[in-house]
């Protein structure tokens, strides 16, 4: 019969399995969201495609992960800490699948753009291009949150959806001006629309998984309570 050490040991030895695996779908993520906005500016046919079809693979990595999980709650029956790490990993593969959905949106809204030929003068994307460094920026931190159990970091994420908030909005109504000034335009604005709105959503699904950090570290949620609520309840 193994001793109690040697299955603790196990027990820490899986959900290390299981953390390495969130930041390994973490990266992958990461590395779609720059890939998608890079074919959408750069007009990249095949690195659109390379998205696309990549979507599986984040799609796999979500499917193995929650299994892992589940296994673990069927055979640690783990408490307290663990748990949480348990149930805030099952919430963060979903966030994270979510947003590899938005980066195959990108991709697919930058194949539509790029059959455009009318020869009209289309918005620029530097709004774009700016809003989505900001999401990134905000996946990366909540992701180092997530490796370190840094909740400081985590709470910054979370005030840092604001920003995303409003680039979109000023997207938006860029937009609006745009398609106002020529009616011709008003098909590819709205596509453009659709990208700038999947940024804003990869912003939502990082200030999501930082709130995951807060809960598995305090073991508190603090999903629906304002920013500030947050920082006080970080600095408890």
């Amino acid at each position: 019969m193994p001793s109690s050490d040697h299955i603790s040991r196990q027990f820490d030895a899986d959900l290390e399995a299981i953390r390495a695996s969130v930041l390994q779908m973490g990266g992958l993520v990461e590395s779609q969201i720059k890939s998608a906005v890079e074919s959408l500016v750069s007009g990249d046919i095949a690195l659109m495609t390379e998205v696309i079809e990549n979507d599986r693979r984040v799609n796999t990595l979500e499917v193995k992960i929650d299994e892992a999980c589940s296994q673990v709650i069927a055979r640690r029956q783990p408490a307290a800490g663990d748990l949480r790490l348990v149930m805030a990993v099952i919430k963060t593969i979903t966030d994270l699948e979510r947003i590899g959905d938005e980066a195959e949106k990108i991709a697919r809204m930058a194949k539509l753009l790029s059959q455009k030929s009318s020869g009209l003068v289309l918005p620029r994307y530097h709004e774009i291009k700016h809003a989505a460094e900001i999401a990134l920026d905000m996946l990366r931190k909540s992701l180092d949150a997530f490796a370190r159990l840094d909740i400081v970091m985590a709470a910054q994420v979370v005030r840092q959806d604001d920003q995303v908030d409003e680039e979109f909005r000023a997207i938006m109504r860029y937009l609006i001006t745009f398609m106002m000034e020529d009616p011709r335009t008003i098909s590819t604005s709205l596509e453009i629309l659709f990208v700038a709105k999947a940024i804003e959503r990869i912003g939502d699904h990082a200030k999501n998984i930082s709130e995951y950090v807060i809960y598995m570290v305090k073991g508190r949620d603090v999903r629906h309570i304002t920013a500030d609520e947050i920082d006080r309840e970080v600095q408890l």
